[in-house]
């Protein structure tokens, strides 16, 4: 089992720019796609983005595309989710997740979760 934590959140202004990082721990994470998902108050979680085994591809949800970019570091076992021009609708729980496979299209997210890092964007 893989240890998830996620860090980077907090508290920007509208059209500001948050770094996300997801360390992973106890298993290393390069066999695997890896991808982000967001959870608003009240709302179910949402995918985001996810990123190839290699890091070559990436995928991401219509409503973050342009403005965020997933990326990872095998040699570091580490996610990354940099976000830009943040809008307060960007406002959430974020969570990565191992994926069951290795291709970051139609991701599929395994039982790994971390514990989130709360965004809060305000307008």
């Amino acid at each position: 089992q893989v240890q998830l934590e996620e860090s980077g959140g907090g508290l920007v202004q509208a059209g500001g720019s948050l770094r996300l990082s997801c360390a992973a721990s106890g298993r290393t994470i390069s066999n695997y796609a890896m991808g982000w998902f967001r959870q608003a108050p009240g709302k179910e979680r949402d995918f985001i983005a996810a990123v190839s085994r290699s890091g070559s591809r990436t995928n991401y949800a219509d409503s973050v595309k342009g403005r965020f970019t997933i990326s990872r570091d095998n040699a570091k076992n580490t996610l990354y989710l940099q976000m830009n021009s943040l809008q307060p609708e960007d406002t959430a729980v974020y969570y990565c997740a191992v994926g069951q496979g290795t291709t970051a299209w139609a991701f599929r997210p395994s039982a790994d979760w971390g514990q989130g890092t709360q965004v809060t964007v305000s307008s």
